[in-house]
């Protein structure tokens, strides 16, 4: 058990109890992974438990290779036989196996998000509705959170609530576009990735033998970043661990931040409600970053009031003090980051590859791509085009999709006229309301074409349905790579790349021809059991975005959103747009619940960084087309100031803090907010100290300890001990009804009392 001797106390409660329910805590950087991989080791090396089962569920293909890998190291190959991958690449697994249960052939398609919004597009313009009010994103986002929340179509048109939801919303006809979507993808034998969920738990509901079936096939369950899941997941974890109970989750309630994809932090907070004999180990030990760090994101954390309380903390160096760096304009901001990664790398020898630079939305990178451009420091944005999101790359998809399953409506509507073949945009929509009105399969309509449509364009299907048939042959006796190749040549879609001699037309080509290398390479992994076209294209259909590999050259500096950032790690990572109404959000201010969400970020943001941490703001920035004065983020207040420095080469001059703060980090537009809030469970912030009308921010410069000061939400104090060293100008105040408070003076407004 030699594996076993690298880890701490904890690790090891972790790794060996695994008899019953346990839920383990794990703070940010304190290897959970390990945990979670030898836990699977000792059960199959150990206490001989048959891989087949044990089911483990993660949130990325990465994160479940990864582990797959280790397990690998330790006990062999037999760790290929674990039930291992992400929620949906494994229920979409047992779906097909029990597809026929739910009224679905075996081929059926998966759907991605262009799919569904394509769908719904064409949905809304047959209901001759407007496309501006009943937007594809807006849609799909409503439908997809009454799938996770387990509301069928056939609930949420029958209920009244939902109707008055939408009548409110001036989306009267919601609850019919719903219905349609699905009896769609129905028809065209496809699920969206919602419905791999949906149906997972109307499989179990309604099939109990299926459910008995899983649930002594899987007599051990670990999921990873529990406080991800949504209820559906959840629901269909508990269920399969019911019988044996031996259920084990891994996550950080403190780095649960997707509640807008349906996230439920609750799972997590609540799950000893379920699980009455609950084990709860604690990860505290934080092997990434300093201690500066590590405590940084402690004082920040600990404003949270929904959390399971643990105590973080590391071995490692104290490490530098954050840097706080100020900037005129987002341009100058740019510049910073720029300038500093430059300065970093010359005087450390770092490479590009050990920065990142995190920010709260995709829109702030321009500012910093051109800083960098400049400068000529390579950088890649993470959560970018991906390669199977290009338009060649799905036009060769579609077509093997379609040949797999001819019911496919929007892999059918992507290639019937791709190449020109003189097909009309009319003559599609006649075929596909003929088979929705004549309810009959979309490929029944296309081989007896001529009763739907007349004339030139009967011929051009006839001839497409003749070039379908033949590509169906090749799917039945050849491999994946086989198939991919001969479909992309005798499509005409290769031809028509090809003769496309301009730049942008080699490059497509090129794609094309990387995609069919990667099929081969897909036929020729030895782990690869089943090496037909179905199967490739289940896989790419369940890529996540960590999943999509960089073109080779990993030495750039990283651009991403905090969202994309979680369960990554950086020796350097710039935080940016530290600003109020951009971090945290205007859209996250209207409850608690949502402010703690945008701290829990935050939180995440800090704990990405191993050695170096910077936190940058603009006094005005570009949002809207429109130039907007900004002002500094309530959070860079909620920072212990004790860990942060001043970086004054960089920005123009001092942050002016025009906000009245009426609690300790909410702004006085948050506090009446939540006064006039409609939610029931948000209660009214307590009253602070409130200003005198002649209060107005004194010099500090001559500050010293024994003057009486008064601060605008704490009130009145004494100054009891003054910190001048360096940049940063501390002060630590005894307040009359708050206590003692160490105040950065860079930003505390104080009043100097006679």
């Amino acid at each position: 058990m030699d594996y076993l001797s690298s880890l701490n106390e904890p690790q090891y409660e972790g790794v060996v109890n695994t008899d019953g329910p346990a839920m383990i805590i794990a703070g940010a950087g304190s290897g959970k992974t390990r945990v979670l991989t030898y836990r699977i080791a000792y059960l199959m090396k150990e206490r001989g438990v048959d891989p087949f089962n044990i089911l483990a569920l993660t949130f990325t293909n990465k994160a479940a290779r990864e582990m797959r890998e280790r397990i690998e190291a330790v006990v062999g190959n037999d760790a290929r036989n674990l039930w291992m991958g992400t929620f949906h690449s494994v229920f979409a697994r047992i779906l097909r196996a029990e597809a026929d249960r739910l009224g679905y052939p075996s081929n059926f398609t998966i759907y991605d998000t262009d799919d569904s919004k394509s769908l719904i597009k064409a949905i809304v313009k047959d209901f001759g509705l407007d496309d501006k009010v009943y937007k594809p994103n807006v849609v799909l986002n409503r439908i997809s959170g009454a799938k996770n929340r387990l509301v069928s179509w056939q609930e949420y048109t029958g209920n009244p609530l939902y109707q008055a939801d939408d009548d409110t919303s001036q989306k009267p006809e919601m609850g019919r576009i719903y219905k349609t979507y699905c009896l769609r993808c129905f028809k065209a034998n496809a699920m969206d990735f919602d419905d791999l969920l949906f149906n997972t738990n109307v499989l179990f509901r309604d099939h109990t033998d299926v459910l008995n079936k899983y649930q002594h096939r899987f007599k051990y369950v670990m999921v990873d970043e529990f406080q991800d899941t949504n209820v559906s997941q959840y629901l269909i974890t508990k269920k399969l661990a019911a019988v044996s109970q031996n259920i084990a989750v891994v996550g950080d309630d403190a780095q649960s931040i997707y509640a807008f994809r349906g996230a439920n932090i609750e799972n997590i907070l609540n799950f000893e409600k379920d699980f009455p004999d609950l084990k709860v180990i604690k990860l505290e030990q934080n092997y990434r970053s300093t201690q500066n760090i590590v405590n940084a994101a402690n004082s920040v954390i600990d404003k949270n009031k929904g959390q399971l309380k643990k105590t973080v903390w590391t071995a490692n160096g104290e490490g530098s003090q954050i840097e706080l760096i100020k900037s005129v304009s987002d341009n100058e901001e740019g510049r910073f980051v720029a300038s500093a990664v430059f300065e970093r790398k010359a005087q450390d020898s770092y490479s590009n590859s050990d920065f990142a630079v995190l920010y709260r939305t995709n829109s702030q990178s321009r500012a910093i791509e051109e800083a960098l451009r400049k400068a000529g420091i390579p950088y890649k944005i993470y959560g970018g085009l991906s390669f199977y999101q290009r338009k060649e790359i799905k036009d060769l998809m579609a077509y093997l999709r379609f040949t797999i399953n001819t019911d496919d409506e929007q892999a059918f509507r992507r290639i019937v006229n791709l190449p020109k073949r003189g097909i009309g945009v009319t003559s599609v929509e006649k075929m596909v309301v003929a088979a929705f009105e004549h309810d009959i399969p979309l490929w029944e309509v296309l081989t007896n074409i001529e009763h739907f449509l007349p004339g030139r364009a009967a011929n051009a299907v006839r001839d497409f349905v003749t070039l379908i048939k033949s590509f169906k042959i090749y799917v039945e006796s050849k491999d994946a790579y086989e198939t991919a190749n001969h479909i992309a040549k005798n499509s005409g879609l290769l031809k028509e790349l090809y003769d496309d001699k301009t730049i942008e037309g080699l490059n497509r080509y090129e794609n094309v021809q990387e995609l069919l290398n990667a099929i081969k390479e897909y036929v020729e992994t030895p782990e690869v059991e089943d090496k037909s076209i179905g199967s490739f294209l289940q896989e790419v259909a369940l890529l996540t975005d960590q999943d999509n590999d960089n073109d080779g050259n990993t030495d750039f500096v990283t651009l991403m959103t905090i969202h994309s950032a979680k369960g990554l790690e950086f020796k350097n990572v710039f935080i940016v747009g530290l600003e109020e109404d951009l971090f945290p959000s205007q859209m996250m201010l209207s409850s608690r619940a949502d402010l703690e969400e945008e701290r829990r970020l935050f939180y995440v943001a800090i704990t990405r960084a191993k050695e170096n941490l910077y936190f940058s703001y603009a006094l005005s920035r570009y949002r809207f087309g429109r130039l907007l004065n900004c002002e500094p983020s309530r959070f860079i207040e909620e920072v212990d100031p004790s860990y942060i420095r001043v970086n004054t080469r960089y920005g123009s001059r001092e942050p002016k803090l025009s906000r009245s703060f009426e609690a300790p980090g909410v702004s006085s537009r948050y506090a009446r907010n939540l006064v006039h809030s409609k939610l029931k469970e948000v209660k009214k912030p307590p009253s602070y100290h409130k200003p005198s009308a002649d209060f107005a921010p004194s010099d500090t410069s001559k500050l010293a300890e024994g003057m009486k000061v008064e601060h605008p939400k704490f009130g009145f104090g004494k100054v009891s001990k003054m910190d001048t060293q360096g940049a940063n100008r501390k002060a630590k105040v005894i307040f009359e009804d708050f206590g003692e408070k160490t105040l950065l003076l860079t930003f505390a407004k104080l009043r100097i009392v006679d």
